[in-house]
């Protein structure tokens, strides 16, 4: 490779802020995602093929959210007790447990208890991951650092259940899904090698967990600002989400495939722009990003209820991909204004606030939607706009510290 092949590499390298750590919970995030996605995705299937009901369907979607709302803390305080490598490896083995249940038992109820270990992975090491890139990357790379994860696991949501349905179509469902979860249990050990070797160890372990109490105490006032507008406009994402679907196939009568294909338009758009926004929010600062983001978030559920074209659903659905605009800025936010000391605890502990409260929408979508599909988008909107004027008025994005030795 000549001289300037390889000043261009670095330039690409240091633009994205890439080092060995990074680049190793990135091929982690790869590796772990595809083996779950080409799985996990097709569990329902697998539940109802061994005598499983929709109840216990319904029930494994509602540990999905549960856990994830309740892992987030356990997630952020294993990993400021044992540092983000050794706390990754020990969540990797944990879904290797899960998935073993799945691989050797055959009954559905061995999916209940296997899914307790893998199925909220994402939730459990995403403080560790957050902390991660806190400690091993530039405080002006950090939202590149949080944007490339957020980039990199759309990989496997759209690899995994294609290879996951490519498996079943060859051996069946019941076998199909045990080679996947087989495969998932392979590269979930190339994972652990990939980390061991390549990822730096954290340089900063606290040796000693914090309680709920003492990181509860790490949201203070400017943060508690952004969790107070982060909870409405989840409120604004989740009143409607569920019923998106039924609102384009059911009363607008596209197709299934249509709205296959508004869900492509929606993460193409998000992947597209999660890199240059990184950049300009590192150049210029985050809450105008965290703001704008905020805003699309809000106007979605307006623009689909007046949305009766598959044109006209095509701008909102490039909008719900917008909604991802400034989310790694978010998460980038949170570090910035999370305690130096504990950032993965205060990071989980936030994040269980956030969804535990926001699994209540969940709850309110159905009545409102019974009552009118209006009343729900609206009562969405109204949220939004609510969380967003929070933030933009009374929204901080700096406090000053000390500066910090990075480690590569």
């Amino acid at each position: 490779m000549d001289s300037t092949k390889i000043n261009i590499l670095k330039r690409i390298i240091g633009f994205l802020g890439l080092n060995r750590t990074v680049l190793s919970m990135l091929i982690m995030v790869i590796f772990l995602g595809v083996g779950e996605k080409m799985a996990e995705r097709f569990l329902p299937l697998y539940i109802v093929s061994l005598g499983g009901s929709s109840a216990f369907v319904a029930f494994l979607n509602g540990m999905d959210n549960l856990l994830g709302a309740l892992y987030s803390f356990p997630g952020g305080y294993i990993s400021d007790k044992i540092g983000y490598k050794k706390s990754l490896i020990v969540f990797i083995l944990m879904s290797m447990i899960g998935y073993l249940f799945v691989i050797v038992f055959s009954g559905w109820q061995a999916v209940l208890i296997g899914a307790i270990f893998f199925i909220s992975w994402s939730a459990i090491s995403l403080p560790a991951i957050m902390s991660l890139v806190s400690k091993s990357v530039k405080k002006e790379k950090q939202t590149m650092g949080v944007s490339l994860h957020s980039l990199v696991r759309r990989i496997p949501m759209g690899l995994g259940p294609i290879l996951g349905g490519v498996l079943i179509g060859i051996y069946g469902t019941i076998i199909g899904v045990k080679i996947a979860f087989l495969c998932a249990f392979v590269l979930a050990l190339v994972s652990i090698f990939f980390i061991k070797k390549y990822m730096a160890d954290d340089p900063i372990i606290r040796g000693k967990g914090m309680s709920i109490k003492e990181s509860f105490s790490g949201i203070n006032p400017n943060l508690r600002v952004l969790l107070i507008s982060d909870i409405l406009i989840r409120f604004a994402e989740q009143i409607p989400y569920a019923f998106v679907v039924i609102w384009v196939v059911n009363y607008l009568h596209l197709s299934a495939f249509q709205f296959g294909i508004l869900t492509a338009i929606e993460m193409v758009t998000a992947m597209i722009v999660y890199i240059p926004i990184a950049y300009l929010a590192d150049k210029f600062g985050k809450k105008p990003f965290v703001v704008i983001t905020f805003l699309f978030f809000t106007i979605f559920p307006l623009i689909i209820y007046y949305s009766r074209t598959f044109g006209m659903l095509v701008i909102a659905f490039i909008i719900r991909g917008l909604k991802e605009f400034g989310e790694p800025t978010r998460k980038s936010l949170i570090l910035d204004l999370a305690p130096i000391e504990s950032k993965a605890s205060t990071f989980g502990i936030y994040y269980l606030i956030r969804d535990v409260t926001v699994s209540a929408a969940a709850f309110s979508a159905g009545f409102l939607w019974n009552i009118s599909p209006k009343v729900n988008f609206m009562t969405a909107f109204a949220f939004g706009i609510t969380g967003t004027l929070i933030f933009l008025f009374f929204g901080k994005e700096k406090i000053k510290r000390a500066k910090v030795k990075h480690t590569i």
